[in-house]
């Protein structure tokens, strides 16, 4: 079996197949889709950039074509969740793409993508007039959920995509919740490029002795894209990336910063510098990332700069270098990142920056990709680099921004920070890292509300207690009777615009 033809697809599939040009599966599609037509569930681990989104994306639509499906007023009949905007996108582009000659009279099958970032007001009138399939970020759907805009209970296939990225990013209570609105007698896959615990035991709980495919060691790294390392001091980075640029066959390069105002300041001292460069991360506006991703696929920005978490989904072809201006401190994330190049058959390059304090971060990496990146000692930084002795990392968090750990809002010591928005937490529930998380656990849930001393008042104000005039004014306001911790339950009246993912 080396083609489509082979796999089993019905016509209006293999004729859009061909349509987009493919002529052989690749290994993910090719062991995927032959036991999903056969309605078995499957855990596949696939590295980005292997084809995993027509791997579940052509057996779920023949499902549902096979099922008679229909459009249903505020109930999808297939849920794919991913875990940021810019992945959902893709993968509901994917879905017209190959769904183009199904549907109604051949009009193409009718999906939505919802994703924060964006008013409700739109996404909930398309659900309202009926979708076949739903793409969705946790964070969105649960506002929606929440506001009864969408029902899960005629789902017939389920897919979790990228999920050891939403176990990351703190999704974990919000998917097992979407799990259990979904009817028991359903087809469940997941993908994950890596299969930590945590994604293990989440697909045990939610799946029927699946199928588990896997089209590469977990943790190696692209075969075609070669690899260095540049040693520099951590204050040189800047001028060490603007020394790189140089080279004009760096035409079309992603750098990973690893917080979302290191990206900023990268970008602006590479406009600064000449060079054309846009940033993305979960602090910028929706249509600012979509712009800057549209510009990078034309070849109108040359740099894209990202963070970690927003470069998930990124699907540009041709990207010829990524740059690790920042290496990541979980040594996974490495294998994302420079799997951004070297795709479709051609050669890539990664380079990456390495400073004093992230030397243990180079020794994990090498250690889980089981080889030694060659050092580039070409460049004007490396003799003063190698002066500088080696020094613990600081203590970060994972993922893509240095956030710190959660804080509980009451119960403060004296001396304690109470929690912000966007710190990241710790305990398994998703953070407001805007662009991704959603809401944050302490925002209030109610627009005209705010809570004193523990009892709440009114727009108006009025005081509930004599008490509550002694309150610092430095406490944050605080609403609703499940502000603080445990697992955030359904609730009609959570507030929309905050929601993302």
């Amino acid at each position: 079996m080396t083609d489509f033809k082979g796999l089993g697809l019905i016509e209006p599939l293999s004729r859009a197949v061909a349509s987009e040009g493919y002529t052989t599966p690749t290994p993910i599609q090719l062991q995927s889709i032959p036991p999903l037509l056969k309605g078995r569930d499957l855990l596949g681990v696939a590295q980005t950039g292997t084809g995993k989104t027509a791997a579940f994306v052509l057996p779920m639509l023949q499902r549902l074509h096979e099922l008679n499906a229909k459009p249903v007023r505020k109930s999808p009949r297939a849920l794919i969740l991913a875990p940021t905007r810019e992945l959902a996108v893709q993968i509901d582009e994917s879905v017209r793409a190959y769904g183009r000659h199904m549907g109604d009279n051949g009009n193409g099958v009718k999906s939505l993508a919802i994703f924060g970032g964006v008013p409700l007001g739109a996404q909930s009138k398309a659900l309202g007039d009926g979708v076949l399939v739903l793409t969705a970020t946790p964070g969105r759907l649960m506002d929606l959920l929440n506001q009864d805009k969408v029902r899960l209970d005629k789902v017939d296939v389920f897919v979790l995509d990228e999920a050891d990225r939403m176990l990351d990013m703190g999704f974990i209570n919000d998917v097992r919740k979407v799990a259990t609105l979904i009817p028991k007698h359903r087809q469940t896959v997941l993908f994950s490029a890596t299969m930590p615990q945590g994604v293990a035991v989440l697909a045990n709980s939610m799946m029927d002795s699946p199928v588990r495919v896997e089209v590469a060691p977990q943790a190696t790294t692209a075969e075609r894209v070669v690899q260095s390392v540049l040693h520099v001091p951590k204050a040189k980075k800047r001028s060490l990336l603007t020394h790189v640029m140089k080279d004009p066959s760096i035409s079309r390069v992603v750098v990973f910063t690893r917080t979302k105002h290191g990206a900023d300041r990268v970008t602006q001292h590479l406009v600064q510098n000449g060079v054309n460069a846009s940033a993305i991360h979960g602090d910028k506006a929706q249509n600012h990332r979509q712009r800057s991703l549209k510009e990078f696929r034309d070849g109108k920005v040359r740099v894209l700069v990202a963070t970690d978490i927003a470069a998930r989904g990124i699907d540009v072809d041709g990207i010829t270098h990524v740059i690790n201006f920042d290496l990541p401190n979980d040594a996974e994330n490495y294998v994302h990142r420079i799997g951004r190049t070297a795709r479709a058959g051609e050669d890539g390059f990664a380079i990456s920056f390495c400073d004093a304090e992230e030397r243990d971060y180079l020794d994990a990496i090498e250690k889980i990709t089981r080889q030694t990146i060659p050092v580039m000692a070409d460049h004007p930084f490396h003799a003063e680099a190698m002066t500088i002795p080696r020094t613990s990392p600081p203590n970060r968090g994972g993922g893509g921004g240095n956030r710190p750990p959660r804080v509980r809002m009451q119960g403060t010591p004296a001396g304690g920070n109470p929690k912000k928005k966007g710190h990241r937490p710790t305990d398994g529930k998703r953070h407001s890292d805007k662009g991704h998380g959603g809401h944050g656990h302490g925002e209030p849930q109610g627009h005209g509300s705010k809570k004193t001393n523990g009892k709440a008042t009114g727009k108006s104000g009025a005081k509930s207690s004599p008490q509550s005039s002694a309150r610092p004014r430095t406490e944050p306001s605080r609403s609703g009777g499940n502000a603080g911790g445990g697992q955030r339950p359904l609730r009609s009246n959570r507030r929309g615009g905050n929601a993302s993912a």
